[in-house]
């Protein structure tokens, strides 16, 4: 069978026309941030790719049809439904002959890109290795994923959960290029740096554009592009370590694993952070959906194609 792939027709058109198009992944609106907040920033994040020249493409599975691009009705359902599928990369099958509906992580939002001829996604911070590995095994599919499918990758960094020297220590090992946008330092999601160094830096999306070419002319996978967090949004790092340190202590008490780990983690530093931690979420969003939009649209005019025109959207959701 072929894959059931359904491309919105303004994305379609988009990349008939070899003009820019983002993909975006749909699990922070399902999963990663509390009502109304994930509306909001899905409409947000959409907005600001068109500002910056490009088509947005929001995947899902809906029904069981990969989904690339989706309306406002669909955007508000994958909001609301709390019975919403997260699914990786093991969970596209299953969710495609069931017939399910589920938002996709950034591996299976990487594959629905590739599927569509999509170059480049944005999210807000990949998975990786988590804290305790040497007893859970607990390695996120985003890594191998990169290793093998040509999506770059907008984020920022890896969530600050994590273990992240081995999570950097995998991607060196599976041959995934760490590039830091305007930035040596490797960030890590709600903080500027994580103290560990990226691959390599770049200063423009023209220069990401040139490396995104080398990368798959060479038929290597995908490249994390690694940006801060927006000057002024940034968490404290002592104050966010020990949010940290307390929510993994309480995940492994209660018995959090798999899947529910991340959002687990996620809604207690929340709390303890008193909601800033989901102000930094949504500005580190934003962010990076401008910075792959500006980077498709390089690759686009590397490629001799005219950006997408400019296109205005509603402010507030429906």
């Amino acid at each position: 069978m072929s894959a059931p792939l359904l491309i919105a027709p303004e994305v379609a058109a988009a990349l008939s026309a070899g003009a820019p198009v983002v993909a975006l992944e749909s699990t922070v609106i399902a999963h990663g941030l509390p009502s109304p907040h994930n509306l909001e920033v899905a409409m947000a994040m959409q907005a600001a790719v068109r500002r910056a020249g490009a088509v947005p493409a929001i995947t899902a599975v809906l029904g069981g049809k990969l989904c690339v691009g989706l309306d406002d009705t669909a955007i508000v359902r994958l909001a609301a439904d709390r019975d919403m599928l997260k699914l990786g990369r093991r969970d596209l099958a299953h969710a495609v002959l069931a017939r399910r509906d589920g938002a996709t992580t950034v591996s299976a939002t990487m594959i629905c890109a590739r599927l569509a001829g999509i170059t480049v996604m944005a999210t807000g911070g990949i998975g990786g290795v988590h804290r305790g590995v040497e007893g859970t095994l607990d390695i996120s599919a985003d890594l191998d994923e990169l290793a093998i499918n040509p999506v770059t990758v907008v984020c920022s960094g890896a969530k600050a959960i994590l273990d992240l020297p081995r999570t950097l220590e995998y991607l060196e090992t599976r041959g995934v290029p760490v590039v830091g946008f305007g930035t040596d330092d490797f960030p890590a999601f709600f903080l500027k740096t994580s103290g560990l160094p990226v691959t390599c830096r770049v200063d423009s999306a023209a220069a990401l554009a040139a490396m995104i070419a080398a990368q798959r002319a060479l038929g290597l996978g995908g490249i994390v592009v690694a940006n801060p967090p927006p000057d002024g949004s940034a968490l404290d790092p002592s104050a966010t370590e020990a949010a940290i340190v307390a929510a993994v202590a309480e995940a492994d008490s209660r018995g959090v694993r798999g899947k529910e780990l991340t959002p687990f983690l996620l809604e207690r530093i929340a709390q303890a952070t008193d909601g800033e931690s989901v102000l930094v979420n949504r500005a580190l969003l934003e962010s990076n959906a401008v910075l792959a939009a500006r980077i498709a649209v390089a690759v686009a005019t590397d490629q001799g194609v005219r950006p997408a025109p400019i296109r205005e959207e509603r402010a507030q959701p429906p």
